[in-house]
């Protein structure tokens, strides 16, 4: 774990508040993404399992915000219908942050970033309303994913954009699935020990302001696009830093 900050690299010390500020910037715009974006740019100098309980935290503060700001749009069905599936994936998530090599995380993290981000260029706008079933394996997986890397989001807002047709409620309703998310997520870190090291609250309370202003920005950006233009933006940044984090795994 980290805990000698005067040894940490320059290029992370720059890089760490640009890659936080870009993140919350596509948080604030989409009400998720903020993990996946900074996370695989970070992992190139931190281990992910320092990274993501870190996160976390910054995300249960940053999905209160949206979510409190646009409670109007919240579709409360698809809030009380995804819940309680979500948690069976977070014992399975837990044990896997654990007991998995940073390595394989890192990896994995690459992979599933540019998965989701290839997704949402060349599927901008879905078509059809998708069966209420595919909340079990959204639940199930975006569980697991969220407790492992802290990226369950682009998971929910696929499923929450085949069943909602506003923006505003697919950025509500996914930023108050990730509130919920963060608060378990980091009631599970504590028990494993994950969140019980000063270097990751010192983490937060530096990179915080960072976060506040690109949430603050992406809020702002948010009203002027539409939900394609939106999915190809952020679906862009998260193709570009999960082969940021692949190239740097192999080579």
């Amino acid at each position: 774990m980290i805990g000698d900050w005067h040894s940490l690299s320059l290029w992370l010390i720059v890089l760490a508040p640009l890659a936080v500020m870009l993140g919350y910037t596509v948080f604030g715009l989409s009400g998720f993404g903020a993990t996946i974006v900074s996370v695989p740019i970070l992992a190139h100098f931190l281990p992910v399992s320092f990274l993501v309980p870190m996160m976390v935290l910054l995300d249960l503060a940053s999905s209160i915000f949206v979510g409190t700001t646009a409670r109007r749009h919240l579709a409360k069905g698809e809030l009380k219908r995804l819940l309680p599936i979500m948690f069976v994936g977070f014992v399975l998530g837990a044990t896997l942050l654990v007991k998995v090599p940073d390595a394989y995380l890192r990896a994995g993290l690459g992979a599933f970033a540019v998965a989701i981000g290839l997704n949402a260029i060349l599927n901008p706008v879905v078509d059809r309303t998708i069966s209420s079933w595919w909340v079990i394996p959204t639940g199930v997986i975006g569980g697991a994913v969220s407790t492992t890397f802290g990226a369950g989001g682009p998971i929910y807002a696929t499923y929450l954009s085949g069943r909602l047709r506003d923006k505003s409620e697919v950025r509500a309703t996914t930023s108050t699935v990730i509130s919920i998310s963060a608060f378990s997520r980091a009631a599970v870190y504590v028990v494993s020990g994950l969140l019980l090291h000063a270097s990751i609250w010192t983490g937060v309370v530096l990179l915080a302001p960072f976060a506040w202003f690109g949430l603050r920005t992406g809020h702002r950006i948010h009203t002027g696009l539409t939900q394609q233009q939106m999915r190809r933006v952020i679906g862009t940044i998260i193709v570009l830093t999960g082969l940021s984090l692949l190239i740097h795994v192999f080579a």
